[in-house]
């Protein structure tokens, strides 16, 4: 549920606005996300809100706290897309002032200059801040990998990232979430491959469940049916939005259309890829409700195949595990990136984050997303990169960012709200939340 306030010379840039989903366990609950009264009580000094991307924990508030947060929004035209179809449900779309961001351009704010730069991620469009002021330059960068073999969109723009480091970087909030993982993070060309490979020889239908926002993935697995003689349909209705703005976006324009759900039952078994929603076990999402019979279009049998093109986000393991106990019960062959290379991540490994720190060379590090744990190793990380100071914050910390006295100076109380599908409700978490990445 991202949402960072940026301070300074007695005005307010908000980044991201998100949600986090709080699964099966909190029946009636849709999503929780951060109480905005903070910064509602200043909404006359705050000069807007900047998105860095279109997933959910980063855009996923915008529709439920407005008008509360009642200023300018800049989005590039992927997430501005996303956004308005999501506003569309509140009927707030033509009282939101949405203006675009420039991917590699920038936009002056108050007494923030906003830069983008472009970064790759599971998802089209990402792009990291560099945020000047008269204090210094702060680099948020979002959601982030390198990968030089995007199926979609652009390249992270590495010169881009130098040039900034060569003026000067004050401080930089960077992903944390695969801070304890080795290596680097692989492109998406290399799940395109093994999906590719996996296809091969299979004789019932195929279906592949992940994160419906990952485009690339997407249009991996349009190719990788194409190679291997199938058509694909699409189930799920988060997967359907999503290929809406990617067609709307020219994300897709060598895909032919999909199938709908009426052409796919007149085609043979052995010709049919499904791509599903519920790659978390998430009782009402589409694989689910395939594998315990339950869908109306869609059926597995013995002979078929599930393949899992996503990581099990912690806390989810119990529910994934049984989906796959009602797919191996009727006999479908289950193939998770465990077993083949059909995943790969969309945020940086330590090698990743080495490369970042040695491109940017900021004075100070900001660890974000992710558990304590992972930012604890990020801080870790970033210090042995030469940092002066790496700052682990928690929810609420208010952090001096200058030349002299950077420190954690005080604390906002991180109040939550959670969405029961009509209204907003104040929300105490009573145990972890584990959250999409």
């Amino acid at each position: 549920m991202n949402m960072t306030l940026y301070g300074h010379a007695g005005k307010w840039l908000i980044v991201d606005a998100g949600v986090a989903f709080l699964g099966d366990d909190q029946p009636g609950l849709d999503a929780v996300m951060a109480d905005p009264t903070f910064i509602e009580e200043r909404m006359a000094d705050v000069v807007g809100l900047v998105v860095t991307h279109a997933h959910e924990d980063h855009v996923g508030a915008i529709q439920h706290l407005w008008p509360r947060l009642d200023c300018p929004i800049y989005a590039t035209d992927f997430a501005a897309h996303v956004i308005r179809e999501r506003l569309k449900e509140t009927g707030t779309t033509r009282q939101v002032r949405l203006h675009p961001l420039p991917i590699g351009g920038e936009i002056a704010l108050g007494p923030f200059r906003v830069q983008t730069i472009a970064v790759t991620h599971s998802i089209p469009e990402p792009v990291a801040l560099a945020i000047h002021t008269a204090a210094g330059t702060i680099l948020h960068t979002g959601d982030w990998k390198f990968d030089d073999s995007p199926l979609v969109g652009h390249t992270t723009d590495v010169e881009a990232l130098r040039r900034l480091g060569d003026e000067g970087v004050l401080a930089m909030l960077c992903d944390s979430t695969n801070s304890m993982v080795e290596g680097s993070t692989a492109s998406e060309a290399k799940a395109h491959a093994g999906l590719t490979a996996a296809f091969a020889g299979r004789k019932g239908t195929i279906a592949v469940t992940g994160f419906a926002s990952n485009v690339h993935r997407m249009k991996a697995v349009a190719l990788a049916a194409k190679a291997n003689g199938r058509r694909v349909v699409l189930a799920g209705r988060s997967l359907l939005r999503m290929e809406k703005a990617a067609r709307a976006c020219g994300y897709l324009e060598d895909i032919p259309e999909f199938l709908s759900l009426d052409q796919a039952a007149s085609l043979p078994r052995r010709e049919l890829v499904l791509l599903c929603t519920g790659s978390q076990g998430e009782e009402r999402a589409a694989m689910s409700r395939i594998a315990r019979g339950e869908h109306r279009s869609l059926r597995l049998a013995k002979g078929d195949t599930v393949i899992f093109s996503a990581r099990a986000i912690p806390g989810n393991e119990e529910a994934i595990a049984a989906v796959v106990r009602h797919l191996e019960t009727a006999g479908v062959e289950v193939l998770t990136p465990s077993d083949a290379p059909v995943h790969v991540s969309g945020h940086p490994a330590r090698e990743d984050l080495k490369r970042m720190y040695g491109l940017v060379r900021p004075r100070f590090a900001v660890p974000v997303h992710g558990t304590l744990e992972h930012l604890e190793a990020h801080a870790r990380l970033a210090r042995s990169c030469g940092v002066e100071r790496a700052l682990v914050p928690e929810d609420g910390d208010v952090i001096r960012l200058a030349a002299k006295g950077t420190a954690v100076v005080g604390r906002v109380d991180p109040k939550r709200l959670a969405h029961d599908g009509r209204d907003l409700l104040p929300w105490s978490p009573e145990e972890d939340l584990a959250l999409a990445a």
